[in-house]
């Protein structure tokens, strides 16, 4: 793997290569990453892991054609031949009006925000392994738990570097680092598992193993003897774990491309208050040490802290360079960018900030309810915005979370669901999307 500055160097003479080969504009991106994984069951090492690897890719442009191509070989002669294959595929590329880089007024020229994504740490494969069995033995010691389908610590580090034919190179490092364990409680037919992780880009901040072991096996516990839940309509909360997929539902419908496609349920709501006046759903790539902070995006283009929804109403669309210009609008930096293809779009880190209820006060006034803590499925309409998914979790009884209840559907719509949300304040940073509990009306539950 590459120094980020030698990363920086190998994208630029491949821009270069490019120019001189006929292109009329071009990208390189470089991705370089290490790796270690250990994974132990029943307190013994089960496998460890060890991964490197890098690899560099070319787009080019011949007028409104284009073409991408990649290599993990970055030989002088390997990347001769990816710049003389990208050429002769472009030549035969259809033309796109929409293709190109990204406008140069839209660049990071200054320094760019300091997310602090690296903490330089390399743990060795022992220290992880005593993480894991340290998160595994703490589980195994919760009354209840019968097996454990193991437990996993990894570290990694990573190195992107980005060049433009307009002038553009940068180029950074992250380091990530995670933990998670899986049990499973009962025996014979009443058996069930749950799980627990967490991911930070500092060492330092991973979660103390012993309470992430703990958290799996009550989880998996509280679940055991599942109940009966009658069919109905009702208040359903979705627990932190899951209630993000909502907002991951929303951002796929924001995005540029499904707007041009005309293939999201927000196309025409655009002035519309979607949620309650309440809500604010704020985006910030420059959170330090966030999961998926970064200070420029996949094409170059400056990131920068918006709110996504405020005030309830939409903001307005995440776009790329391509999706920009078939709508007239301005890249907004949220190119997302694999090595062998050309931009998506994707959004950073995202918070649905907390509300001012308690949870339990949100539970409070509910008669008979459901607490949602896992969902089965990918029953959503991207068009209609229709919801339909599996789900797991618990009834809510006169204001109390009660027994546990699997095997049931939830169902609505996404536009009346967003209106219905109310959130609670126990809003916590652990995942790229994180909201806190949430609660919305009038939703179908199918049970027994």
């Amino acid at each position: 793997m590459l120094s980020v500055s030698e990363a920086e160097a190998r994208a630029a003479s491949l821009i270069d290569a490019a120019r001189k080969a006929g292109a009329d504009a071009a990208d390189v991106v470089y991705a370089g990453d290490a790796s270690t994984v250990v994974h132990v069951r029943l307190g013994e090492l089960d496998d460890v892991q060890r991964s490197e690897g890098e690899e560099i890719g070319l787009r080019f442009f011949v007028g409104s054609r284009s073409a991408s191509v990649s290599s993990s070989d970055l030989s002088q002669e390997a990347l001769s031949a990816l710049v003389q294959r990208a050429a002769a595929m472009a030549g035969e590329a259809p033309e796109d009006p929409y293709a190109g880089l990204a406008p140069e007024s839209r660049l990071l020229r200054d320094g760019g925000a300091d997310v602090d994504g690296d903490d330089g740490r390399d743990p060795a494969p022992a220290e992880l392994k005593a993480r894991a069995l340290a998160m595994e033995e703490a589980a195994r010691a919760v009354p209840g738990i019968t097996n454990s389908e193991g437990a996993g610590a990894s570290s990694g580090r990573t190195v992107i570097a980005l060049a433009t034919s307009h002038g553009f190179c940068r180029g950074y490092m992250t380091s990530g680092y995670s933990g998670s364990v899986s049990v499973i409680a009962g025996t014979g037919s009443d058996m069930q598992r749950d799980y627990a992780g967490h991911a930070a880009r500092h060492y330092e901040d991973l979660e103390d193993p012993e309470t992430l072991g703990r958290l799996a096996s009550t989880r998996a516990v509280a679940s055991l003897s599942p109940a009966k839940l009658p069919s109905g309509t009702m208040p359903v909360l979705f627990d932190m774990r899951v209630g993000n997929s909502l907002i991951g539902h929303l951002v796929a419908a924001i995005t540029g491309s499904a707007v041009a496609r005309k293939t999201s349920f927000l196309l025409g709501r655009e002035d519309e208050l979607l949620f309650p006046e309440t809500v604010t759903i704020r985006e910030d790539p420059h959170k330090r040490r966030g999961l998926r902070s970064k200070p420029f995006d996949g094409e170059g283009v400056a990131t920068s802290p918006r709110d996504l929804i405020a005030g309830g109403r939409l903001t307005g669309w995440l776009t790329d360079s391509a999706s920009a210009r078939q709508l007239g609008l301005e890249p907004t930096g949220h190119a997302s960018r694999s090595v062998g293809g050309p931009p998506s779009i994707a959004p950073t880190n995202v918070d649905l900030l907390p509300g001012t209820m308690s949870k339990q006060e949100l539970i409070g006034d509910i008669k008979r309810g459901l607490y949602v803590t896992a969902l089965i499925g990918q029953g959503v309409n991207p068009v209609t915005g229709d919801y339909s998914r599996g789900a797991s979790g618990f009834i809510i009884e006169n204001g109390e979370i009660a027994a546990p209840v699997a095997e049931i559907t939830i169902a609505g719509n996404l536009i009346e669901m967003f209106r219905e949300l109310r959130a609670a304040d126990d809003l916590e940073q652990r995942q790229s999307v994180n909201v806190p509990t949430l609660r919305i009306e009038g939703m179908t539950v199918a049970g027994a």
